[in-house]
């Protein structure tokens, strides 16, 4: 690393961060890998938002290729609340009727905006991927109980390749279109690891309210593999939906270098992952 290469670092980097002598160590295993980072839940505090996007910019300034997958059902559940329309949920999903996912749409577009002006506030280009713009997610309704909820079934992988090939984080919103070009609701997870497989990845990152997975004790595993999840999943010490979590990072296993749980709510987690000795989450192989 040259003199004026550590110079930039210095301007980069924020000071509650890894520090530079840790960063040079990772900066040759990402360059130029792409990074697919799934923010959940954590997006609602604002402070921790802009943290998280300007932690995404830095990525991006340091030659890294994130692709920024976000959620915001919590958002739309206060929009339909405001609207006096009730959510209601089969198998953690929500039903989506023709109102509902208008309303699911003009929501995620909004976010997603926000996402790309706070990036470009930090000097990083960006492109929104949603079912009116970029559209690249193809559907298929889950079922008839849901309505307009889908599953992605294909991704234009090129289209995704190309914008990151002229410098830009593309921004995808959990939104998809199915054959007659109709809108569904889409699970951002899905999506999230919908993409990091169809790219081959070297990190899926999901980006959410816990720390990563515990143990018995509740002291925080720094890496797991499958025969140890299902141990644990025996056992009881894995439920819910960080066990749908934890079973889809193994089932992408052999086209995604590792999955790695994080807490939005620690600051900085997303860089301490990538970029320090410790990590941050929990790191899941094969």
């Amino acid at each position: 690393m040259t003199a004026i290469e550590e110079v930039d670092l210095k301007k980069i980097l924020p000071s509650n961060g890894p520090s530079i002598q840790e960063v040079k160590k990772y900066l040759d295993k990402y360059k130029n890998e792409y990074i697919v980072i799934k923010i959940g839940g954590s997006i609602n505090d604002e402070s921790l938002f802009k943290i998280l996007i300007e932690d995404i910019s830095i990525l991006k300034k340091i030659n890294f290729n994130p692709i920024l997958v976000h959620g915001g059902g919590k958002r739309l559940t206060a929009k339909l609340s405001q609207l006096n329309i009730k959510s209601k949920f089969v198998a953690g999903l929500r039903v989506s009727n023709k109102d509902v996912v208008k309303i699911a749409q003009d929501v995620f577009i909004e976010l997603n905006k926000e996402i790309l002006n706070e990036l470009k506030n930090h000097s990083v280009s960006a492109r929104s991927i949603t079912s009116k713009e970029n559209n690249i997610i193809n559907v298929k309704a889950i079922s008839e109980e849901l309505g307009f909820v889908g599953t992605p079934y294909t991704i234009d992988v090129d289209v995704l390749k190309k914008i990151v090939k002229v410098n830009e984080v593309p921004v995808i919103a959990p939104l998809g279109l199915n054959s007659k070009n109709q809108v569904h609701n889409v699970n951002a997870d899905d999506i999230a690891t919908f993409v990091a497989s169809s790219l081959n990845a070297r990190r899926l990152i999901i980006i959410s309210d816990v720390a990563g997975v515990m143990d018995k004790d509740n002291n925080l595993i720094s890496e797991i593999n499958s025969s140890k999840v299902k141990e644990m999943i025996k056992r009881g010490e894995i439920s819910g939906g960080m066990q749908v979590k934890l079973n889809s990072a193994i089932n992408i296993s052999h086209k995604v270098k590792g999955t790695v749980i994080i807490s939005g709510k620690k600051t900085r987690s997303l860089l301490f992952e990538l970029l320090s000795d410790s990590g941050a989450g929990t790191l899941i192989r094969k």
